[in-house]
């Protein structure tokens, strides 16, 4: 519940920014009046009709992803281009509607500051969203199972960035003798699994290790709607150049050569 308020929060100010950016535009383009030549209701009616399909085209884009990091420029990449359709959307409207020219460069100033503005207060909105999920209770407790290097850097990674996905308790195959790790829990083993699941209240559960134990562990998480991930190194891919891509609507972990800095686009 305090993640889909959040959320409706999230997406009803980029609504609001849409507008403003658009409002500020005029502004900077006739001066601070209201011209009489190129009305402002007119104007701002049209950038209200065009912001949903700006969101829209923000949404497709995984844009808020409870995952996406929105500091990265491959986000504001995909920010600029929800700008760009939402400013050619805008224009159509309005030149439709009222049949009549106007500015380019307002245009362009349009564009600048949504994509600008965007980009600013979604790197904000993100680490308050990430402050308010992981206050005591967190909003996804994560249970991790396997106790490897990959597992500790993980926990300690998602603490440090206060990811959303929060640890709450460990699960070994074997046992160890450490109790805890970054300061969460290490509960025993896997046959302690339905137990920590139902007093923890697991949202997501990450699986490091105990390959052999895949099939138990995702019919468990399956069985109580719950989250199911695995690191790559528990297939042995350890090199961190993998990613997940579509094969005729299936997904795939794709592992390749490395792609030069223009390459990310295809």
């Amino acid at each position: 519940m305090r993640y889909r308020c959040l959320l409706i929060l999230w997406l009803a100010s980029d609504l609001f920014l849409f507008l403003g950016s658009f409002a500020l535009a005029y502004f900077l383009r006739v001066g601070f009046i209201l011209s009489s030549d190129f009305p402002f209701g007119p104007f701002i009616a049209a950038a209200a009709m065009a912001s949903p399909f700006w969101l829209l085209v923000l949404a497709t884009t995984r844009t808020f992803a409870l995952g996406r990091r929105q500091q990265t420029l491959r986000n504001l990449a995909y920010i600029a281009y929800a700008s760009v359709v939402g400013c050619a959307l805008f224009a159509l409207l309005y030149y439709f509607l009222y049949d009549v020219f106007f500015s380019r460069l307002l245009i362009v100033f349009a564009f600048a500051i949504s994509t600008g503005a965007a980009w600013i207060w979604h790197i904000i909105f993100e680490r308050m969203l990430r402050i308010a999920l992981t206050k005591d209770p967190p909003q996804f407790p994560t249970l991790i199972i396997g106790v490897t290097r990959e597992s500790r850097r993980l926990i300690a990674l998602l603490k440090c960035s206060r990811n959303p996905l929060f640890p709450v308790a460990i699960l070994d195959g074997l046992g160890v003798k450490e109790q805890e790790i970054e300061g969460v829990p290490i509960c025993g083993k896997l046959n302690k699994l339905e137990e920590v699941l139902k007093e923890r209240k697991i949202t997501h559960l990450i699986q490091c290790s105990d390959l052999e134990q895949s099939l138990n562990l995702l019919s468990a998480c399956r069985s109580r709607a719950i989250t199911y991930m695995v690191l790559p190194s528990v297939f042995g891919i350890v090199e961190r150049d993998e990613k997940i891509e579509s094969l005729e609507g299936h997904a795939v972990t794709v592992v390749g050569p490395p792609r030069r800095w223009w390459e990310w686009f295809f």
